[in-house]
């Protein structure tokens, strides 16, 4: 049995040379996702050297891969709108019907999305949503608003953590202001970056790895968050409650993709397949607190997860919307928006 690897950046690109020996899986994969546990018993089962490095973001993946990366992994897991993205770069291989014995467990909603038509680079992983977390010790008010984050009031300013993540401030601040996520218009573009140069300067911080550690230690009031995250920050005993705000929040799904050049790319089917497997991926849900989408998980679930709050939104939230991808000239208009909120 061969021993399976979780490297760091340095680690990985020292390796990278051998990365196409037999007998291998490299995975590029967001932080505190997966369980180790489910990692192993792969390596086991198909007797393979598993290598994992890890990433905050759909943009730090994209660059990363853009930058020379492709050729070092065999499957990354992006979140929908970035599929569509890395497939319009020239990214992604193609799964040939036939290369996944077991994509018929795919749930139907799941089975042909808009991002990945046919499923033809990719299979669902997990789904779930991104909003706020408020330390109810600080704030007892209605947290049901983006106004907590883009306009707080006094007790809550200087206090919050936003995800260092481009697609999910920008597409929340969307919400804030009800224009569209790719707007054109001058106006509204002009507007949009005023609002955000101006909610800045309630904010401590952007970051996406610690976004529950600083919600569990206090250091942060207010934090943009993963839901499965947020769920994890209470059971962890911080006094948070997650926000569905009235304005809407934003919903995902990651994807495990095959990508192009991938050294290893008998292994990456066959590890795409050990994750259609009910039991395997049901693993993945009760450790990060998201849902899965593949049939038959019911059984082999934490009961927990169907009622824990951060996964019912009430009947008074606001719709749940997906990142939408802009053309390329709304892109760098955009882009130009973040780098500035950035500096």
């Amino acid at each position: 049995m061969k021993k399976l690897l979780t490297t760091s950046a340095l680690a990985l690109s020292l390796a990278a040379g051998a990365a196409s020996a037999e007998g291998k899986l490299v995975i590029y994969h967001w932080f505190e996702y997966i369980p180790q546990e489910l990692l192993d018993k792969f390596a086991a089962e198909h007797d393979v050297e598993v290598v994992m490095d890890t990433y905050d973001s759909n943009e730090a993946l994209l660059a990363a891969l853009k930058a020379g990366a492709i050729g070092t992994y065999d499957v990354a897991v992006p979140g929908d709108y970035m599929v569509q993205i890395m497939a319009g770069e020239g990214l992604l291989d193609t799964i040939a019907e036939g290369e996944l014995a077991n994509k018929g467990n795919i749930q139907p909603q799941w089975a042909d999305p808009a991002f990945d038509p046919g499923r033809t680079h990719s299979i669902p992983y997990q789904w779930g949503s991104t909003s706020f977390m408020v330390n109810r010790d600080v704030w007892q008010g209605d947290i049901n608003t983006t106004d907590i984050l883009f306009n707080p009031p006094a007790e809550l300013s200087g206090k919050i953590n936003m995800l260092d993540s481009q697609g999910e401030v920008l597409a929340m601040a969307a919400l804030h202001m009800g224009i569209p996520q790719c707007s054109t218009d001058r106006e509204q573009l002009k507007a949009l970056n005023a609002m955000l140069q101006e909610a800045k300067t309630h904010w401590a911080s952007f970051n996406s790895d610690t976004a529950k550690e600083v919600l569990v230690s206090g250091d942060a009031a207010v934090g943009q968050i993963y839901d499965g995250f947020g769920a994890k920050a209470r059971a962890e005993g911080a006094n948070v409650e997650y926000a569905f705000p009235t304005q809407g929040y934003v919903v995902w799904m990651d994807n495990v993709v095959l990508l192009k050049d991938a050294p290893n790319r008998e292994n990456a089917l066959k590890f795409m397949d050990f994750l259609l497997e009910p039991e395997n991926i049901a693993a993945v849900s009760n450790y990060a607190r998201y849902v899965a989408g593949v049939e038959g998980v019911a059984p082999y679930l934490d009961p927990e997860l169907a009622t824990q709050p951060e996964s019912n939104p009430p009947a008074e939230a606001g719709p749940g919307v997906f990142i939408a991808v802009c053309d390329q000239a709304t892109q760098e208009v955009y882009d130009q928006i973040w780098t500035n909120l950035k500096k």
